[in-house]
């Protein structure tokens, strides 16, 4: 395999790995944008992507369970926005305990349609999509992008995190905008789960998301809470997930080092494995680093009270 070859390859794996990502994100900024701090992303990409393996195993069809994996998305974070919008309950500990509601029902779910606590059966590459929801994420972006630039109800999401007492003056209901961009973030982070197993994978594995939800808030938070900049980010995380699977089927050769431990370093730089945890690394960094350059929406976290 050439250079442009193998530039090609790692372009192309970049852009499918991301995908799931850009789902989230886009997710992500519908909920922060309105006020409402989402940390569940994880959660509600894992149920979507459980739900969506098990609904195209049984029905045969990639786009059932794709809209599937959405709905179960949505239902999730319905109980999510129940509690931190209507009982004002505090934003992280309900979405830490989202994440961990999901990934305890999945395999008792699992379990009891399958017989199996770890993974949904093999579903036939008939059934399962090419490149629908990879092209279809980056049409969200485009959407999600022009429905806050130009539409009055992504105005309305934006003025609920920023003036949410002058939103609810002008006779917008803030509890109400909150809620739908909480709904919304549910649906697009079942999608991004759905493109996981039904799409870049063949069925559902136990807690397959391997931290993604937490990626994608550490992307939106780089893109400034903005669906262009965010989904480039998104691109940078697949990109090393992209190199990570590239080295696993290439070749290296040994370096040509007259230190031994020159070469282990370099062995361990190329490595797979290595690769494949930067993305954990930037998450760290970035979470860490960018949370206090960056300008959240000014009134993110903060409940809404009617009267104050």
């Amino acid at each position: 395999m050439n250079i442009f070859e193998l530039s090609l390859s790692v372009g192309a794996a970049a852009i499918r790995m991301s995908s799931p990502l850009i789902f989230a994100a886009l997710g992500g900024i519908c909920s922060e944008r309105s006020g409402v701090i989402n940390i569940a992303l994880e959660g509600k990409m894992l149920i979507g992507a459980f739900t969506a393996a098990a609904v195209t195993y049984y029905t045969h069809s990639a786009m059932l369970g794709f809209l599937a994996g959405g709905i179960a998305g949505l239902i999730l974070a319905a109980i999510y926005a129940l509690f931190v919008i209507q009982f004002k309950s505090n934003q992280i500990v309900t979405g830490t305990a989202i994440n961990i509601l999901a990934a305890g029902t999945v395999p008792f779910i699992s379990q009891i349609f399958f017989q199996n606590t770890g993974s949904t059966p093999e579903i036939p590459i008939a059934n399962r999509f090419d490149y629908f929801p990879i092209i279809f994420s980056w049409v969200c972006v485009v959407l999600i992008w022009a429905w806050f630039k130009f539409s009055p109800y992504g105005l309305w999401h934006k003025f609920a995190g920023e003036h949410p007492d002058a939103l609810q003056t002008s006779g917008i209901d803030v509890v109400a905008t909150r809620w739908s961009g909480v709904l919304l973030s549910g649906f697009l982070a079942g999608l991004g789960g759905a493109t996981l197993s039904i799409c870049l994978s063949s069925n559902y594995t136990r807690n397959m998301t391997a931290g993604r939800g937490y990626m994608a808030l550490a992307a939106l938070i780089v893109g400034n809470w903005r669906p262009i900049p965010a989904a480039i980010a998104c691109l940078l995380f697949g990109f090393f997930d992209a190199v990570g699977i590239t080295l696993q089927e290439i070749q290296i050769p040994d370096p040509n080092f007259s230190s031994k431990f020159l070469a282990g370093i370099f062995s361990f730089l190329i490595s797979p494995q290595f690769v494949q945890i930067i993305p954990y690394i930037l998450t760290i960094i970035i979470v860490a680093g960018f949370v206090g350059k960056s300008r959240p929406p000014k009134f993110i976290g903060v409940p809404f009270l009617k009267n104050r």
